[in-house]
């Protein structure tokens, strides 16, 4: 499972991108405001930062207007993902974008039969939002596997689940399981997800015992 960052922070992906695990990072028109970046500024440092897919959204609604954003988006970065919604218009985009050579993220998607037309459009990717479904008593999770299974069942269909809206280490769990290609973390989940109460209290044990040797390791 690859494993993206949520966030338009640039020094927690600057942070986390030294960990030498992060595979893309995932933006939106939210994460953005919340940076207090300029658009393309902010879009343009990530690119630098990491040598996988980094989603950047278009603002319109329209799919000529999508499309002119898109191209413009493209020229950022090879490694730009431009990110559409899962609409008619957001469909005929992709499909225009992805003929183009430029990869595709089509998100906001809750249900599978949005998911087949995405693939049908040549999406890159397809965001499925896991925790959203949650918040209103459907099985997030479940869509996820209703996904994969259908992905599966067509040799020709290469886009790649991307689940989105995780909340929790839970819901990567879970969605690893269930055969996402890919998992967006916001960097906090991102960090739980080492986090274990017995390794920290292993590794106290060891140190402890370690210590009591009065012995180092040689560093060189």
């Amino acid at each position: 499972m690859k494993f993206f960052i949520d966030s338009a922070d640039v020094g927690e992906i600057r942070e986390l991108s030294q960990t030498g695990l992060i595979d893309g990072v995932t933006t939106n028109p939210t994460l953005i405001a919340k940076s207090g970046r300029k658009f393309t500024d902010a879009i343009a440092e990530i690119c630098d930062l990491v040598d996988g897919p980094v989603s950047a959204e278009v603002t319109a609604t329209d799919a000529e207007g999508m499309i002119a954003e898109g191209r413009a988006l493209a020229k950022i970065a090879e490694n730009i993902a431009v990110k559409v919604p899962l609409t008619w218009a957001g469909l005929r985009a992709c499909r225009t974008l992805t003929d183009e050579e430029t990869m595709v993220n089509v998100t906001l998607c809750f249900s599978a039969n949005q998911a087949l037309l995405a693939a049908k459009a040549g999406a890159t990717f397809v965001s499925p939002f896991i925790g959203r479904l949650d918040d209103i008593g459907e099985d997030g999770m479940q869509l996820i596997r209703d996904i994969r299974k259908i992905y599966d069942n067509y040799m020709g269909l290469d886009t790649e689940i991307l689940a989105a809206s995780i909340r929790t280490p839970v819901h990567v769990t879970e969605a690893a399981k269930a055969g996402a290609d890919v998992g967006t973390l916001p960097p906090g989940v991102f960090r739980q997800l080492v986090e274990h109460a017995l390794t920290d209290k292993g590794l106290a044990a060891f140190l402890a015992d370690w210590e009591k040797t009065g012995q180092t390791v040689p560093r060189k």
